[in-house]
């Protein structure tokens, strides 16, 4: 298949292809003698596995792994489920981020309300 082909198959860009090709996501394509890439059918499967990691929260370096642990066979749920472990800790870790930001957040407004503002802006303190 050329890129375009790829490309509009697994619902990307053809630079999401090269992009993919480049960071080993997609083995590389052959090339046919007039220069152009070649792929095999599956890379539009890889492009829809790897596109449905990252909606999962996956990073493309996480997306990598996981498909070259595939790839080396005997990658299954039980072996590989630490990878979906670390996404949902990262998730978890910055929801209590943003939770404890919001809090500070919400805490500033009611001094504010209150007469009390925290925000400096060269001039009084108050309201």
């Amino acid at each position: 298949m050329k890129i375009g082909q790829v490309a509009r198959a697994a619902g990307v860009s053809v630079d999401t292809v090269r992009f993919y090709e480049r960071r080993g996501i997609l083995p590389a394509a052959g090339r046919r003698p007039s220069g152009y890439r070649e792929f095999d059918p599956g890379a539009v499967e890889r492009i829809r596995t790897a596109k449905a990691l990252q909606e999962l929260g996956f990073t493309l370096d996480e997306v990598a792994g996981a498909l070259a642990a595939h790839d080396r066979g005997g990658a299954t749920c039980d072996s590989e489920r630490w990878r979906l472990e670390a996404v949902v800790a990262r998730f978890d870790a910055k929801i209590a981020e943003l939770v404890r930001a919001r809090q500070a957040a919400a805490e500033a407004l009611e001094d504010c309300r209150s007469g009390h503002c925290r925000l400096r802006f060269g001039q009084d303190a108050t309201g």
